[in-house]
């Protein structure tokens, strides 16, 4: 033990390692020795008068002592050289920028607009990209799907029925957790008039969803209050978010207090707890969960294997192969679904056996790997994801080319000194990292003007992509990212001016044998050639798509979306619905009123079922077909077409079991003559008419069989106004509902402007691909400018000679823009069958279309030349009025 205490304490008397090893690194080899023999010696000196920690002090001074120019290595003199050459560089770089205002700002603008739009696009990814990215077990969380697939069918949907979840728990170890979802408009399963048990006043809330209790463990929602393995474990009980919970309890512990759900007070709701509101980057966005615990709609529903309305979800043991697991779910098939189609003579039961399959799909991959899926959840496109991406290399691309195009064209202006400094010894080396210097100070100066530029139209892109991204100014890795990128783009940018220019000889500069300007004068009209194929190419992309939304949003479809006011929440009037509605009709202002959750818009109800002909079903397959129950005042208030038969009467009671069905319904069954025929599903129906086939769907998918059935109740009346004082009517039908629910806001919207949302991500890809091919336009356009400035001032004498031998301003004016109109055309003849391959694939995803026409290519070739002959004629203008004695008075 005495022995440890010396050896630590002599340790703190020795000299300072790390100063000796710092010492010794830039010291010269030679004096090394002495110079720590004579420091060693200093230091126990010291030691002996004074205390070890101003001793080692002491060492450290005089270490700092030897850091001159006559003691230290050389190879660190020489990094300290190329610092101060790399200051020169920077230097030399600045005032080259100051000189050449304009041709500088061009650069720097676009680099600047280049680097602003690829940010803008990086951040769109970077949130496309994080979805469903957050779970800590996301490797193991999986959603179950069917796959239907032969070679007229390649179907994907979601619904099961609901003893999936518990039979893949029970049968296969593989399954740790599996749990259940309700999302479609079912029960209170979507929106529903909402108030607390002690208030009267109704609020209409959505993202509703009935949820099993294991669902809160699979998808990690964190619980705020209540517990996460009990929440949802009682009947009747609901779990709402954090946003709702401050909205409705504001600074209260909500867990036990009872809602009600549209005034239906024999079936209250207990809060089992608050959940952490939904990511917004999250496939899932839901505010109340409904517990599924003791849920049964209908008799025999838990155990049928006849209706399917449940999403599935899982969480596999660790190591677990979901292919594997895959492969082990046919069992389910053929013991339960086959087992029940065969019971029940369905015809289906060999292309089921043979074609439909369950499969695993990876939680992460729901937003953006959900192409064809049905699924009423938003989502996104991975095709469009890196389409933009890849929008945003091209635009970045087209400020590079300006760099390079306006560094070699000025290329005469550096020629001298290029020559002059190899002269003097400059290495061809020391010239290309001057030139590199320099490109990489204008793309750090664009770098931090363009995050700038793109933190303020940051609100503007997230209105055009319909997102709600923030700017990461407090990110750790954003100044490091700017630094970076900054660098890279700026030395590939400035790789081939840096080695075209250090590339002259200096004989022939100094003889004046340099063509001034017209060095690597076919590089750049290629560059150029590029520059506008890509701005035409989004031009045409940007027509295409404006064309194809006109073309949905006035296409014929079938039923009249004008002038329709949809109410909505009238579940809550119970009885009084029927005489609320005859209180609509009698106003002057209305044309006509039905009541239905199904409409040809998306968010209303849908409800799929199989129909056969009569005593057919043990026969023939089924047609699957969308089932809307409506009112005898549905098809007039919609504008719909009877073709065959006649329409629902009021007055006929036997109507409660009549039909009517679409063109594409009485197709699929093979009914020549349908009015009149008996078709069945649960139950037996007489067809009385036929409507004509109408989009009650996106244009994306064809129109599909649809019948009618009768029913006068609903949550959504539609009002048909025929005033064109829509504000007065309004008021009038306001009116109308403060007399039957004082206690509940009106709430409607219009049928048109449902209609359009539903294709708003069209709309969101137009503004976006408008908003890049100006963009796009602008930097070639900026580009173009300063080439035909420069080659303008190159000529200036030439065009002054020519005028005083009698050349005419058409003949002056032509001789300077043809070869750049030559390269726009040339541009046109690249971009159109390019442009018109693209954009023919994206029309693909649409069974509705329009046709590209010639004049797409005209109007797009046409913008292109005017915008080009605008850019080039100022300074070509400039120069031919200019008097000619100011150019030759030099001469």
């Amino acid at each position: 033990m005495k022995s440890k205490e010396n050896t630590t304490k002599s340790n703190h008397n020795l000299p300072p390692p790390l100063a000796e090893k710092f010492l010794c690194w830039f010291l010269k080899a030679e004096l090394a020795e002495e110079v720590l023999g004579d420091l060693d010696e200093k230091f126990y000196s010291v030691l002996e008068k004074q205390s070890p920690f101003r001793a080692k002090i002491n060492y450290w001074y005089q270490v700092f002592n030897y850091l001159r120019p006559f003691a230290i290595r050389h190879s660190i003199t020489g990094n300290l050289n190329q610092y101060a050459m790399f200051q020169n560089y920077v230097l030399i770089g600045w005032r080259n920028l100051l000189r050449n205002k304009m041709y500088s700002a061009i650069k720097i603008g676009g680099f600047t607009l280049g680097i602003t739009a690829c940010f803008l696009i990086a951040l769109y990814m970077r949130d496309e990209l994080s979805y469903d990215q957050f779970y800590t077990n996301k490797g193991n969380i999986y959603r179950v799907y069917n796959e239907f697939k032969n070679e007229e069918h390649d179907e994907k949907w979601l619904s099961f029925p609901a003893s999936m979840a518990k039979i893949m728990k029970n049968d296969y170890p593989e399954v740790e957790k599996s749990g259940r979802l309700i999302p479609y408009d079912f029960f209170f399963a979507g929106g529903n008039q909402f108030r607390r048990e002690n208030q009267e006043q109704n609020t209409y809330e959505e993202g509703f969803v009935y949820a099993d209790q294991n669902l809160l463990e699979i998808l990690e929602i964190p619980m705020i209050y209540g517990n996460q393995e009990t929440a949802l474990a009682e009947p009747n009980t609901i779990v709402i978010s954090r946003n709702k919970a401050e909205k409705y309890f504001p600074g209260q512990n909500p867990v036990g207090e009872t809602i009600i759900l549209n005034e239906e007070v024999s079936r209250p709701f207990k809060i089992g707890g608050v959940m952490e509101n939904f990511p917004s980057n999250s496939h899932l966005n839901y505010d109340f969960l409904l517990t599924l615990t003791g849920e049964e709609f209908w008799e025999g529903e838990q155990t049928t294997w006849g209706a399917w309305n449940y999403n599935v979800y899982v969480q596999l043991v660790d190591g677990t192969n979901p292919l594997d697991l895959e492969e082990k779910l046919d069992a389910i098939k053929e013991t339960y679904y086959v087992g029940y189609l065969r019971e029940t003579g369905d015809q289906t039961l060999a292309d089921v056996e043979k074609y439909q399959k369950f499969r695993l799909q990876p939680v992460p991959d729901i937003y953006l790997r959900s192409t064809g899926m049905h699924d009423i959840a938003k989502t996104g496109d991975i095709r469009f994801v890196w389409l933009f991406g890849v929008v945003a290399l091209f635009i970045l691309l087209l400020a590079c080319i300006n760099f390079i195009n306006l560094s070699t064209a000025k290329s005469a202006n550096r020629a001298r000194e290029v020559g002059l400094r190899k002269v003097l010894g400059s290495y061809k080396s020391h010239l290309i990292s001057q030139f590199l210097t320099e490109s990489m100070l204008y793309s750090l100066i664009s770098f931090v003007l363009g995050i700038a530029l793109a933190g303020l139209v940051l609100p503007l892109f997230n209105r055009l992509s319909g997102k709600s991204m923030i700017f990461p100014w407090n990110e750790w890795w954003l100044i490091p990212f700017i630094l970076l990128c900054a660098g890279v783009i700026g030395l590939l940018a400035g790789i081939y001016p840096s080695f075209y220019l250090s590339g002259f000889k200096p004989i022939e500069i100094l003889k004046g044998n340099l063509s001034r300007g017209s060095k690597s004068s076919g590089i750049r009209s290629t560059m150029v050639v590029f520059q506008f194929a890509i701005s035409i190419i989004l031009i045409i992309g940007t027509f295409v798509i404006y064309r194809q939304m006109q073309f949905i949003l006035n296409t014929k479809l079938g039923y009249d979306k004008e002038q329709v006011v949809m109410i909505q929440g009238i579940n809550t009037l119970g009885a009084k619905q029927i005489s609320f509605k005859s209180e609509l009709k009698r106003l002057p202002e209305v044309q006509n009123v039905t009541i239905s959750d199904f409409l040809p818009v998306e968010g209303t109800k849908r409800d799929q079922n199989p129909f056969w002909k009569e005593g057919k079903s043990k026969e023939d397959k089924s047609v699957g077909v969308q089932k809307w129950q409506v009112d005898e005042d549905y098809i007039s208030t919609m504008g719909m077409k009877i073709i065959d038969g006649r329409d629902f009467e009021e007055e006929m009671s036997s109507d409660s079991q009549a039909i009517i069905i679409n063109q594409k319904m009485a197709h699929e069954l093979g009914l020549e003559n349908p009015v009149g025929v008996r078709i069945q599903n649960w139950q037996v129906y007489t067809i009385v008419g036929v409507v004509e086939d109408f989009h009650f769907e996106s244009l994306k998918g064809e129109i599909r069989p649809l019948c009618f059935i009768k029913n006068n109740y609903g949550s959504i009346v539609s009002v048909k106004v025929k005033s064109e004082d829509m504000k007065s009517a309004l008021q009038s039908v306001t009116a109308v509902w403060d007399e039957f629910a004082p206690n509940q806001p009106i709430r409607y919207t219009f049928l048109d402007e449902s209609y359009a949302r539903m294709y708003e991500d069209v709309q969101q890809t137009g503004r976006i691909f408008t908003s890049f091919a100006v963009l796009a336009v602008i930097i070639a356009c900026l580009g173009l400018f300063a080439l035909s400035a420069f080659m303008v001032e190159q000529r200036r004498k030439e065009i002054s000679i020519r005028k005083v031998l009698g050349a005419s301003f058409n003949n002056l004016f032509g001789m300077l823009t043809f070869n750049y109109l030559k390269l726009v055309l040339i541009a046109l003849v690249i971009a159109a069958p390019v442009g018109w391959y693209l954009m023919q694939e994206w029309l693909n995803d649409y069974e509705y279309k329009i046709s590209i026409t010639w004049d797409v290519f005209f109007i797009a070739g046409l913008i292109t030349v005017i915008i080009a002959v605008l850019t080039i004629s100022y300074e070509s203008i400039r120069a031919v009025r200019k008097n000619p004695a100011a150019s030759l008075r030099s001469e």
